[in-house]
């Protein structure tokens, strides 16, 4: 908060002190030709209409495209099932895929980095896709010659089609653009770098702003371009055809101003708001029946985002009770056997929303811990089982946690669910614990693939692995997903932090 205050007073006339809420209130309802209740908001893009028809559609259609490929040229071919197939696929690829990111240039990196995209997407398509076919019995419908090369054959495609689409839209562009960005900030930095990438970007024409050059960073007075008071007979001597407003949200004098002057102009305006300046965990724009809404602090798991995590999360973890069974029966056994007391143990932990759930494991010491204090396992720790010391190095003790994730109260990847007693401890020590919480525990997670597995002996250590864990909230994705899960394997193979 502080730093937005300060962000704000930057922009103030010397000696001026920043308005009362009451009043900034008053301006910014002035900024309104109708009431409120008139008002709506439509979300959407800016960009061209072919340029979205094809970051969209275009990944998908190449799947169904393939499938058509493989097979003209086969020996038997079977056009209606393979009319079937493709819509399917289509429609499964067009939910799982994320939209084509097309650069201003190409380069091997984009080349690398589409193929590296593209792999993981299909695998989730064609895992998903096989499944329905087994379901169904239609796995014998079409040879499997041909399935093997359209699944080999998609993603060269993939990589092909973003690299033709790149050059030609390139190269068939409109008239080029103007854009002017009215902030000389951090804010209106970022959004110059972000606007001038990708695929039909605008010229940019420079900054203005209500502070004079020698208030400015040095590193922006080469784009510096005027004052505010100019900006409008500026756009319209130029023909600027989008003018961007990277000010401080509470500076509505002068924003309203500003507008009033753009309503003598042709370009369209777009208001950039400093949500920056806050501490964001997975920021995003929704839509509440035509009112904009700037999430904060949310979770990552809306919509198809929520259907995909619990369909992999599902088929996963079915696939893993039908490989495992009878290894989850042998260490039972073995649990029952060697140490009295039963083959599982149950302890309350902080699940989805801070709702406790009962998470299940091989019981690997001689006690159940589940009151009010719960002393965390240690090096070493005389309480283990002989067993038990297998279990935890080898992470075995962790696989009933299987039924957690069939039943939902888990996920596969997400934060390490802690004990109710060190969540209540915790959550007064480190601010944004409780944060955490935004999603389902999972069996493994971003800290623990960083070394941050087992015993938490300093409250830095918890404060270490919650950054994290948040840090997953931000950045999360199925490929990321991916990466975690293999990066547990490795680091559960090796022992690491395990006792």
């Amino acid at each position: 908060m502080e730093r937005a205050q300060a962000y704000v007073a930057d922009y103030l006339p010397a000696g001026e002190e920043p308005q009362p809420r009451e009043e900034s209130r008053a301006r910014l309802s002035a900024l309104t030709t109708a009431s409120f209740h008139q008002q709506r908001v439509h979300l959407g893009t800016i960009e061209r209409p072919m340029l979205a028809l094809l970051k969209h559609w275009l990944k998908p259609s190449v799947v169904a495209i393939a499938l058509l490929l493989c097979e003209l040229f086969s020996s038997n071919p079977r056009a209606l099932q393979c009319y079937a197939l493709a819509l399917t696929a289509f429609l499964i690829a067009s939910q799982v895929f994320r939209p084509l990111q097309l650069p201003q240039k190409l380069s091997l990196k984009f080349l690398v980095g589409t193929l590296l995209w593209a792999l993981p997407e299909w695998g989730v398509v064609v895992g998903l896709l096989l499944l329905l076919g087994f379901a169904f019995g239609l796995d014998t419908v079409f040879p499997r010659q041909v399935l093997l090369s359209w699944f080999g054959l998609t993603p060269v495609l993939q990589v092909a089609a973003a690299c033709v689409c790149g050059v030609v839209l390139a190269r068939t562009q409109p008239r080029q653009r103007r854009h002017i960005i009215v902030g000389a900030n951090e804010v209106g930095e970022e959004l110059a770098r972000r606007v001038s990438q990708g695929i039909g970007s605008s010229t940019f024409m420079g900054f203005f702003d209500f502070r004079s050059l020698d208030r400015l960073p040095e590193r922006m007075h080469h784009q510096f371009s005027g004052l505010c008071h100019n900006v409008a007979a500026f756009a319209r001597r130029h023909a600027v055809d989008s003018i961007y407003i990277a000010l401080p949200m509470s500076n509505v004098p002068r924003i309203e101003s500003l507008i009033r002057e753009f309503r003598d102009t042709t370009a369209s305006i777009y208001f950039v708001p400093n949500i920056f300046a806050f501490d964001l965990v997975h920021a995003r724009c929704a839509d509440m029946n035509g009112i904009p809404v700037l999430s904060i602090c949310d979770t990552p798991f809306h919509g198809m985002n929520a259907i995909k995590k619990r369909a992999v999360d599902l088929v996963l973890s079915s696939i893993a009770l039908l490989v495992s069974w009878p290894l989850l029966l042998a260490i039972a056994l073995a649990v029952k056997v060697t140490s009295p007391g039963p083959a599982l143990f149950r302890q309350r932990r902080y699940g989805l929303n801070g709702e406790e759930i009962v998470v299940y494991k091989f019981r690997s010491m001689t006690v159940c811990e589940d009151g009010a204090v719960v002393e965390q396992a240690k090096k070493g720790d005389l309480r283990i089982t002989g067993i038990g010391s297998f279990l935890r190095r080898t992470s075995l003790d962790e696989l009933p946690q299987l039924f957690n994730v069939m039943g939902g109260s888990m996920s596969f990847v997400g934060p390490r669910p802690h004990a109710v007693a060190h969540n209540e401890h915790y959550r007064k020590l480190i601010n944004g614990y409780m944060i955490r919480h935004k999603v389902r525990p999972g069996m493994s997670g971003w800290a623990q693939v960083h070394g941050l597995r087992g015993e938490t002996a300093t409250v830095e250590q918890m404060r270490l692995r919650v950054q994290y864990d948040l840090e997953y909230l931000r950045d999360w994705s199925l490929r990321l997903d991916l990466i975690i899960l293999m990066k547990s394997a490795w680091i559960v193979a090796r022992g690491r932090n395990a006792h």
